[in-house]
Formats: structure tokens, C-alpha cells, sequence
């Protein structure tokens, strides 16, 4: 950026949840004017007062407008995960609104973070992300669609899931699905790729993958979990029959995620979840990628700073001698 052109004008939507949070600080620290799409801006402001928040819903093309007035770029950060049937079908519409409005408001660029595809039919949330972005890269605004599996990082629930897992389960059963494959990426990392991709010189709209910078299987994460939280790793008990959306209660049981969300995230390690390439990477001069350990370590690092889970399940975890503070 020109540092001495005025700040570029960027809408953030999804800026109250776990990416958008991580994002808005290296978008600011790059040059952008951050404003912030709500749904209740008097809520968001109470909380926030020092961000610039903006009340609207991409679903309505009126107050998306009005959002995007005078932005010259935006990050499309929403999804829903677990919200029933149909949904999909009310996120198409909804970007699909969204891309028309930024096209009527001049729009220059439209960064979309959604999820790895996989090898078969996937879950219905991995389905939607992937007809979202199609949605979006199909509008008049220039789209970059970037596609990210597991992202580790406090705050991230398919980390708390795993991390929940790890820290409270000495045995466990191990399912089909727990072999499946994917390349987990750190926030820090994804951070970097979303900053980038506004910047990134493009003739069109494009899709990329954003792998970290290692395969594991659903057991390799659990385990690497484990130590990293210096615990022993869990035993595990091969029961190949056990489906998915049954595995799904036990992860209910045991995780503090939304029964609705584990069920989703569940459901969509069925398959691999690999990238394509790393060429965005590439395109962007970012090559050192951070480990999955050392982004383990970043999320540990982040909840140490809030209180320690209660309860039950509290109690099992320092008994089983889980670190409260870094060794």
C-alpha cells in the first residue's frame, strides 16, 4: 500500500468470531480501516467499543450496501455450521446477495476463507462452504476463495474438540473416521494467507487450498495433542463399525462443543481433507509454515490466560496432570 495515499477501507464480516478476531489486528497493522458488519451493532459496540461496527446482514442486500459503502475490499467470514436443514440453501442466498451488492457498490476484491474439499460427497457443512465460495467467485467482484481444513488456534471448535479429547480421554475408541487425513493449519498462518490475498495480483476469481505443513490422521492429531498437554498418549480400541454420527455422541459427551457443531465437524473427517497444492503459499512468499505442534503450544498458550475448565471434566484433566502453565 501507498503510505501516503489515504487508509483503504476494508469490511470485515464475521469480525466477532474466532477468524475475524484473529485477522483484525494484522489487517489494521497492514494499512486497512477496519469496519466491523454486526447484526447488533449496541451489542458489538458494548463489547468493542473502539472498533468501528457497522449493524447489517449479508443476507440483505440493503444494509450490505450501506456496509460496503466506500470499502474498497471485504473479508467474507460467515458461515453457519449446524444450523438444520436448508441451510445451505440460505448461505448461497446470502452470498450470493452479498456478491451482488459489492458489485453495485464498486467493489474492488472479496476474500472468502471456506473449507478444503473432500475426496467424496462430504458433510453437508463442508457441501455449503464449497457452494458459498462458488457463489461469491461467481459475482462481477473479483473472489478469492481459500480453503482451509483443521485450524488450530484457541478458539477454533474443531481444535476445542480435539483438545477436549486429548486432554480428558486416557482410552478411547477408534473409528474409521480417525484415520482419515488432513493437513491442519495454524491461525497465525492463516492470518497471514487471508492479509496477503487482498493484496495478491489476479486477472479473475481463483481457489486455493491452504495446507499446513504436515498430513496426520484424526489418531496422529490426538496423540501429538497429548503430548503437547504432557500427557500420556490416549489408548485406543479399533472399532471400525462405529459411525460417525454415533461417534458424535461420545464427542458430544465429552467436548464442551455444541452438540450441533461436533456433529457436523464428525461428519466431515469421514474423508480425507487434503489440498490440492500449496501454491498459494507460494504465490504469496509465506513457506514457513508453523507445526502443528508449535500451533498446539499457541492454543494451549492462549487458554492459559483464561480460567481453567470446571466442573467434572475439569477435575479429570488435572488429575490426569494436564499443565495450567507452560513447563
Amino acid at each position: 500500500m501507498d503510505p501516503a495515499a489515504d487508509p483503504p477501507m476494508l469490511l470485515l464480516t464475521g469480525a466477532s468470531g474466532f477468524v475475524g478476531g484473529a485477522v483484525r489486528p494484522a489487517l489494521q497493522a497492514r494499512g486497512w480501516r477496519v469496519r466491523c458488519l454486526t447484526r447488533d451493532a449496541a451489542r458489538a459496540r458494548a463489547r468493542h467499543p473502539e472498533l468501528d461496527w457497522v449493524q447489517g446482514d449479508v443476507a440483505d442486500p440493503a444494509s450490505s450496501a450501506r456496509a460496503l459503502a466506500g470499502c474498497r475490499a471485504a473479508l467474507y467470514l460467515v458461515h453457519g455450521i449446524g444450523e438444520g436443514p436448508g441451510h445451505q440453501r440460505h448461505e448461497v442466498a446470502a452470498a450470493t446477495a452479498f456478491g451482488a451488492a459489492a458489485a453495485a457498490t464498486g467493489l474492488e476484491r472479496i476474500v472468502y476463507l471456506g473449507g478444503v474439499a473432500p475426496a467424496g460427497p462430504g458433510s453437508e457443512h463442508l457441501r455449503s462452504r464449497l457452494a458459498v465460495g462458488e457463489a461469491l467467485r461467481a459475482s462481477p467482484v473479483k473472489t478469492i476463495e481459500l480453503r482451509a481444513s483443521m485450524i488450530v488456534g484457541h478458539g477454533s471448535l474443531s481444535w476445542l474438540i480435539v483438545r477436549d479429547l486429548a486432554a480428558r480421554l486416557p482410552v478411547m475408541v477408534l473409528p474409521q473416521w480417525l484415520k482419515s487425513r488432513t493437513q491442519p493449519v495454524a491461525i497465525a498462518d492463516v492470518v497471514i494467507a487471508l492479509v496477503r490475498a487482498l493484496e495478491l495480483p489476479m486477472d479473475g476469481s481463483a481457489s486455493f487450498d491452504l495446507p499446513g505443513p504436515v498430513t496426520l490422521s484424526g489418531k496422529q492429531i490426538l496423540e501429538e495433542a497429548a503430548r503437547v498437554m504432557g500427557l500420556e498418549q490416549p489408548r485406543t480400541l479399533d472399532v471400525p463399525l462405529l459411525s460417525p454420527r454415533l461417534s458424535s455422541l461420545w464427542v458430544r459427551f465429552v467436548t464442551r462443543a455444541d452438540w450441533s457443531v461436533a456433529r457436523e465437524v464428525v461428519v466431515g473427517l469421514t474423508e480425507d481433507l487434503l489440498a490440492r497444492d500449496g501454491r498459494f503459499w507460494q504465490l504469496v512468499g509465506h513457506s514457513n509454515l508453523i507445526p502443528f505442534a508449535e500451533a498446539a503450544e499457541m492454543a494451549l498458550a492462549a487458554e492459559r490466560c483464561q480460567r481453567p475448565a470446571g466442573g467434572t471434566w475439569g477435575i479429570i484433566e488435572r488429575v490426569r496432570g494436564l499443565r495450567a502453565r507452560p513447563a
